[in-house]
């Protein structure tokens, strides 16, 4: 029996079209892709803005239980459930978020997928690819150079030092810096005070990127960044420190959304890439309105659980660019459910029907909570090797009595063919009539009762609790004009608590709410739960302590 082959060696043995083949399957011409080497390419705004108008294909999300250490493969049945609609006739294109350097090097891996169903170049994709997070970065921490600048040259604008909220941000987990001290060593270095640093992926800059329409959008948010406050609380803008305009120009290529395809040759936009637990975890907006205007079906995923990602996809995403899903798919295996159901990750190979009806609690309140927005559900069982008859029968009873269809997917082994019977169920559920898309709340409501609501209605807490600190500050914005902002809830992903060890789901539980942080610039109010952190830590054995180059210079050990 041969060796099952790794991700990165399914990838690399893949048989590539250049990308203006890709573009050509979509009606780009090859003069408006801007190519990053053979495999990947930018499509231009000039092209996109001769889109307007255009009759926009239907929309499908992908979402998942919360995740576990047993594995759910939420991406990775994206892009089968996009190659697959292929399969069965209909024009489909996936759209993705890019790759973190942090995760990447860290413990989570990769986001390409994985099997015979990933996006390629698969290494490209998952390191540095066509440069746009050092763009963020970069734009993000020369906003906070001009801050510290323009304090050192006199404050013409007195802000007070005590209230800069703008930290700096790099695309690395690194917990020695989360909070730092900055400009030590004397007066020629600039005034000393207190600040620190976030992952790239949670910077303001990223989600305005993910949620402007065009570039004059992202600059006018990007003036519209709040950078800290004067002693009387008045607020100062990016636009006050002159910082918007050449923001925007180290942004101009990263707005463009990446084309690449996938191993059957299938387009794909991976572009932007917040994450679900600290940001709004979703596709940029731009890549997911021009995949609807070329494509019938577009296939998007959002952030780990559905709790989580697919919550902001709908308040906050699909409220603001006026999109309207037509249907989702909510991604599940039965190790993860056995492992929600008290199953240890060394004893998931062996048969537990017991543990795994237990564990489907978990996937019965993300299913409930999908159809809170008016949204047709159905369950994709990503299959592996272990999971039993029993098992699999087990699940499909349980989504049975729920009202929905539990289908087993094989598209890590199987590519395409492994995922038609889901495919075909997509379309009967889109083209059913049947999504009547609403946010979970009106955007009039004040915004610790928007909090509220999130947490009752999806977490199923009992109560939400605030300093009232945090609560005067929440008024204070309302006071400012916005209270018609949606909220952005930074909570562990693990669970639908605020304890990431307490699986299942739970009830009545507290959600502590620490800090929040206005994000006016992206269109949202960031509400910090629990213990979680906007610069995440490298694990004790980091994933970068096996990646490498061999000896025929390929990289190594990357998932």
């Amino acid at each position: 029996m041969s060796a099952v082959k790794s991700d990165i060696e399914i990838a690399r043995a893949a048989k590539k079209m250049s990308i203006w083949e890709i573009g050509e399957k979509l009606g780009i011409p090859a003069h408006q892709l801007m190519p990053y080497g053979h495999d990947k390419a930018k499509v231009s705004a000039e092209f996109i803005s001769g889109l307007a108008g255009r009759k926009k294909g239907r929309l499908i999300l992908v979402t998942a239980i919360n995740p576990t250490p047993a594995g759910e493969g939420k991406t990775t049945t994206t892009v089968g459930l996009g190659d697959g609609l292929n399969r069965i006739g209909k024009k489909a294109i996936v759209c993705i978020r890019e790759a973190s350097l942090g995760p990447c090097f860290g413990v989570k891996g990769g986001a390409a997928g994985g099997g015979y169903a990933q996006v390629i170049p698969m290494e490209d994709i998952n390191l540095h690819f066509t440069g746009d997070f050092h763009a963020v970065t970069s734009a993000h921490n020369l906003l906070a150079a001009l801050i510290d600048n323009h304090i050192y040259w006199g404050n013409e604008l007195n802000i007070d030092l005590r209230r800069v909220t703008w930290r700096r941000v790099m695309d690395m987990n690194d917990r020695a810096l989360r909070n730092i001290v900055s400009s030590l060593g004397g007066a020629a270095n600039g005034y000393p005070r207190e600040g620190g640093f976030d992952i790239t992926v949670a910077s303001e800059v990223m989600a305005i990127l993910c949620l402007a329409k065009d570039l004059k959008d992202l600059e006018n948010r990007l003036g519209d960044i709040i950078v800290g406050y004067r002693r009387d609380r008045s607020p100062v803008y990016a636009r006050d420190l002159k910082a918007d305009g050449a923001m925007a120009v180290l942004l101009k290529d990263a707005m463009q959304p990446n084309l690449v395809q996938t191993i059957e040759n299938n387009p794909a936009f991976v572009h932007g890439g917040p994450f679900a637990n600290i940001a709004h975890g979703c596709n940029s907006v731009v890549a997911t309105e021009t995949a609807l205007k070329l494509g019938d079906y577009v296939v998007t995923e959002a952030g780990f659980g559905a709790d989580l990602g697919a919550e902001k996809f709908f308040d906050i995403k699909c409220r603001k660019a006026g999109l309207s899903p037509d249907a989702a798919v909510i991604v599940a295996t039965v190790r993860a459910l056995k492992m929600n159901g008290g199953v240890k990750k060394d004893d998931l190979g062996s048969e537990n029907v017991a543990a795994l009806v237990k564990g489907c609690s978990n996937l019965g309140r993300h299913v409930a909570n999908v159809r809170k927005f008016g949204v047709p559900v159905v369950v994709a069982i990503n299959h592996f090797i272990s999971d039993t008859p029993a098992e699999i029968r087990a699940v499909q009873e349980y989504v049975s009595r729920l009202g929905a269809d539990a289908i087993v997917c094989r598209h890590w082994a199987e590519g395409s063919a492994g995922i038609e019977e889901l495919a075909y169920k997509v379309v009967e559920l889109a083209e059913s009539g049947q999504a009547r898309f609403q946010p979970l709340y009106p955007d009039h409501l004040p915004l610790f009762e928007k909090i509220e609501i999130v947490a009752s209605k999806i977490y199923h807490a009992g109560e939400v609790t605030a300093d009232k600190a945090v609560r005067d500050q929440l008024r204070a914005w309302e006071e400012q004009g916005y209270g018609d902002l949606p909220v952005c809830m930074a909570k562990t992903q693990y669970s639908f608590s605020t304890d990431p060890n307490l699986r299942g789901a739970p009830e009545g539980h507290i959600v502590p709410v620490r800090e929040v942080r206005l994000s006016a610039g992206a269109g949202f109010v960031v509400a910090i739960t629990g213990e979680i952190m906007t610069m995440p830590g490298l694990p004790k054995s980091p994933s970068a302590e096996r990646i490498y180059l061999n000896d025929q210079g390929y990289v190594e050990g990357l998932f």
